[in-house]
């Protein structure tokens, strides 16, 4: 009875803990882990597999742990869907007006995070209670602080100033004490890093479980964490750029060096990283993935369904369709390429794009469907200006993203109808694409300007070759593909202009786009350029204005700040 009492709790727990205080208050996890019947191998191996569980099952449509609904504030992608007030709360977000503390998806994706940080803290409580003759329990423990830290990760970059709930023996008082700024920005993300070096230093080279972290994937994730930290926004009145760190990029060239990804390499084609079919999972460019399946004994499998508000509404075939997360006409735009087959860094949106008269990065007919094109490569489903391809008859306008769509002729075997469409495709988190880019910034920022160029290099070579589905999209749709590497040298402020456009070409519609713009100090900058100029294209920015040291982060949720007597303080900006 103690065991399912304590796994009922770690299952409800929230930060704040309102829903589980009166719980906690009698059950805490010493108290229920004084029995030493709960403390065995298996025991603590079943908390590990409900702590990897929750990852999956706490996110929807609405929470979607990819981001991808939150990246509809960046100028990678329209909201969609079937107008404005068609998931509104997000349509706030999109042209940052009228953004509240209330509305339930701010608190939402709070909480489902939480949950799973609580989850894996549970599971961590009892692997150090287990004696010394379970074999397996440094390594479990490693992977649950890379969990805890992928959690604390994805918060920090919505909230900013978030409590970090690392002690996982806090008793319900010390809970309810907790700040969400004791610690400065840099400071938090330390936090983080501790959590990960611990996994870093005892995950090995292999898993058998593919989705089991590895030390490449603790090595990945740090760099990244390293590469956010690195540029400064410690001024608590500000969420500005101060300074980039040298010693912070040092560290994100250690943990890319090439030789702790002796098992990873980019795929020949970037598409295949893309695909559900059996032979592509887990692929030679994933380092670390989210683990979907289908036919595991369950009604419809361990699907994604946090795809399910993205695919089109097709008769016939993806009948219910909600058109959600629609590229936009500016990232169209930015893959456009010059007679030397490299980016218009500077006046890419000066005109555009015409897949009948200009050049194109290969990767754009990769991550958009256009009209007059065939949607996921399929000729039986051509695209066209009708509200087949856009429910809001084009106030999002036709395009649709295909990263996280899946070819109709795949439906009933790796696309699935249920209250909403799912996948079993894995959503990489970790492409060993961007341990590349991040590099290649890192060497940018330091002023290394070939060797970041050479890694820029190394993924436009791979995109020039990356034609296995559209090889016949110039001779059949008259569309031109022309892409080429850089050549020369260049000055560091040009390198790190060059990376960061390679960043958003290679990485586009994968729900990074919103959090680099603000890890780099460009979002108010950029944002307000792309709300001015996409008037034309999308109507629905007319009143949109992004205002700097207040809308890079989301606001502490209403009812977290009512529940944490006193403890929590809400970000700057007139929330």
């Amino acid at each position: 009875m103690k065991k399912i009492l304590y796994i009922i709790c770690a299952i409800s727990a929230i930060c704040g803990f309102t829903a589980c205080n009166s719980f906690l208050d009698e059950h805490t996890p010493q108290g229920v882990l004084s029995d030493d019947q709960v403390k065995t191998p298996e025991n603590a191996e079943a908390m590990v597999v409900s702590a990897y569980a929750i990852f999956t099952s706490a996110e929807d449509i609405n929470s979607s742990f990819s981001m991808w609904n939150f990246d509809v504030r960046s100028d990678d992608a329209y909201k969609g869907g079937n107008g404005t007030s068609d998931g509104d709360v997000f349509h706030q977000l999109e042209v940052q007006q009228g953004v509240l503390t209330t509305n339930w998806n701010i608190n939402d994706m709070w909480v489902r995070l939480y949950n799973c940080i609580s989850r894996v803290n549970s599971a961590i409580a009892l692997l150090n209670t287990t004696g010394d003759d379970f074999n397996m329990k440094s390594q479990r423990l490693a992977e649950m602080k890379f969990l805890r830290a992928y959690a604390h990760f994805l918060l920090k970059r919505l909230y900013k100033n978030i409590p970090f709930v690392v002690n996982e023996n806090l008793t319900y008082q010390e809970y309810n004490e907790l700040s969400n700024t004791e610690y400065t920005n840099d400071e938090g993300w330390q936090v983080i890093i501790n959590d990960l070096m611990e996994a870093y230093n005892t995950l090995p080279v292999t898993q058998q479980d593919k989705g089991r972290p590895t030390k490449a994937a603790a090595a990945a994730f740090l760099a990244k964490v390293y590469l956010y930290k690195a540029y400064r926004q410690d001024d608590a009145k500000s969420n500005q750029v101060t300074g980039i760190n040298q010693q912070d990029l040092e560290k994100v060239i250690e943990f890319t060096n090439p030789s702790l990804y002796a098992n990873y390499e980019l795929e020949k084609d970037i598409h295949n990283n893309f695909r559900p079919e059996d032979q592509y999972e887990n692929g030679i460019e994933s380092i670390w993935a989210i683990q979907y399946s289908r036919n595991d004994g369950s009604t419809y499998g361990n699907l994604n369904w946090s795809y399910g508000l993205i695919p089109p509404n097709i008769p016939g075939a993806t009948d219910g369709g909600c058109d959600f997360y629609k590229p936009s006409q500016n990232l169209v735009n930015a893959f456009h390429t010059g007679a030397d087959g490299l980016p218009l860094l500077d006046n890419f949106n000066q005109k555009k794009y015409d897949k009948a008269t200009d050049n194109a990065d290969p990767r754009l007919f990769l991550t958009v469907g256009m009209p007059g094109l065939p949607y996921m490569f399929n000729k039986k489903y051509m695209m066209e200006e009708s509200s087949i391809w856009s429910r809001s008859n084009g106030l999002y306008g036709y395009y649709v993203t295909l990263k996280q769509n899946v070819d109709p002729a795949l439906i009933d075997e790796y696309l699935i109808k249920g209250s909403y469409w799912a996948s079993s495709m894995n959503r990489i988190v970790f492409r060993y694409a961007d341990v590349l880019l991040m590099r290649a910034e890192a060497y940018a920022q330091m002023g290394n300007t070939d060797q970041a160029i050479s890694l820029v290099n190394k993924l436009r070579s791979r995109a020039a070759g990356s034609t296995q589905m559209i090889a016949n999209y110039q001779s059949n749709y008259g569309v031109k593909m022309y892409i080429a590497n850089y050549k020369g040298s260049y000055s560091k402020d040009d390198a790190v202009k060059i990376v960061k456009m390679e960043r958003r070409l290679e990485l586009a519609m994968e729900a990074e786009r919103f959090f680099d713009l603000v890890r780099w100090g460009d979002a108010a900058t950029v944002l307000n350029k792309y709300f001015a100029e996409e008037i034309g294209s999308c109507a629905i920015y007319s009143n949109a204005h992004f205002t700097a040291n207040k809308d890079e982060y989301l606001p502490i949720p209403f009812s977290q700040i009512s529940a944490s007597n006193g403890h929590y303080t809400q970000n700057i900006g007139n929330w």
